[in-house]
């Protein structure tokens, strides 16, 4: 069986002082691998080396203060992301201050309660791994709705497109950057139900008889479906998304004819970040409209597909629209 000792995170303890380093390796010896440095040097040194899960940094050391190693590993890109919790004898408020200025997540003051270490090291491993989920949630997220958009899209780059598109509408829209991004993480799931649409329907070269298009039009229903009881945020955002972005501000669309402010606005951001990227794409039954065709659809068709105060928000920021759709072109895959 594999050493559990292995997956435990790895602790960076900095100190001039030894009695102080074989104190805290008392502490946390038994919970984490530890790797020791006696100066800001050595630590710098050590990071560049090894996975550093967590760093407990003293700040008053003869060669390098450790304000001045927090400030250096969070200037580079690759170890900024490590906490760093100062251990330090100094009450001074001031100092604190100039701590969590330069990055600092957290202050434990000497002589040290062990208990109290063990719960702050804790503690901020754990919200690492909530970061590490989240990212990995996110990536599934996009991944999956690439894997929808990949049955009539073979590059999947519409989602990308469209989810920064929907980004840059809500934030033009009046959202606030983190929800704004939320949709953006969202969005890629808008066509989910997709998988459950048979071939022979979603890759008809030709227009679809009425029958095809009442079976295309329960993708909405079926990715609706498939992200039913969520359990986190995003899937919930992305539920909704599905289950909204063929709705029409006039009440004629689908799958449950809602009308107006009754569709989620995520879901009519969504929808004309959608409708702007599909045409303006090739595919194989149509060629790419050109920008000012899309536009002027849109304008005639607010009010009816649309909300109103999209498309203006749309030409608005056009320019930012047109440089995501020349970062992520079709031949970019």
């Amino acid at each position: 069986m594999p050493n559990q000792k292995h997956r435990q995170p790895r602790i960076l303890l900095v100190d001039d002082e030894p009695t102080n380093l074989r104190v805290l390796k008392q502490v946390l010896q038994d919970h984490y691998r530890l790797s020791f440095a006696t100066s800001g040097t050595d630590a710098l040194k050590l990071v560049d080396k090894e996975n550093i899960d967590l760093i407990l940094l003293d700040i008053m050391m003869p060669d390098m203060t450790g304000l001045e190693v927090c400030v250096k590993l969070k200037s580079n890109t690759d170890t900024q992301n490590i906490p760093v919790i100062f251990v330090t004898a100094l009450k001074d408020s001031i100092d604190e201050t100039k701590g969590f200025e330069v990055g600092a997540v957290d202050y434990i003051t000497k002589p040290i309660i062990p208990a109290v270490v063990l719960a702050r090291v804790k503690t901020h491993l754990s919200l690492i791994k909530a970061d590490e989920l989240l990212a990995t949630h996110i990536d599934l997220i996009q991944r999956l709705g690439r894997a929808a958009e990949y049955k009539d899209n073979e590059t999947g780059m519409h989602v990308q497109r469209m989810s920064h598109y929907a980004k840059i509408i809500a934030l033009a829209y009046g959202f606030c950057e983190e929800a704004a991004e939320d949709l953006k993480r969202a969005a890629p799931m808008h066509d989910i139900g997709k998988i459950g649409i048979a071939d022979s329907i979603l890759l008809k070269p030709g227009k679809l008889t009425e029958e095809e298009y009442e079976i295309m039009k329960t993708h909405a229903l079926i990715g609706g479906e498939i992200l039913s009881n969520p359990n986190s945020y995003l899937i919930e955002l992305a539920q909704k998304v599905a289950m909204t972005h063929h709705e029409k501000w006039d009440g004629s669309g689908y799958p449950n004819q809602l009308k107006g402010d009754d569709i989620p606005i995520e879901g009519r951001i969504v929808a004309i970040a959608d409708v702007f990227d599909a045409l303006t794409s090739e595919r194989p039954y149509k060629k790419a409209w050109s920008v000012k065709e899309a536009i002027d659809f849109i304008h005639q068709q607010s009010g009816q597909h649309f909300d109103p105060a999209l498309p203006p928000l749309l030409e608005q920021e056009l320019p930012k629209i047109l440089a995501i759709k020349d970062k992520y072109m079709e031949s970019d895959t």
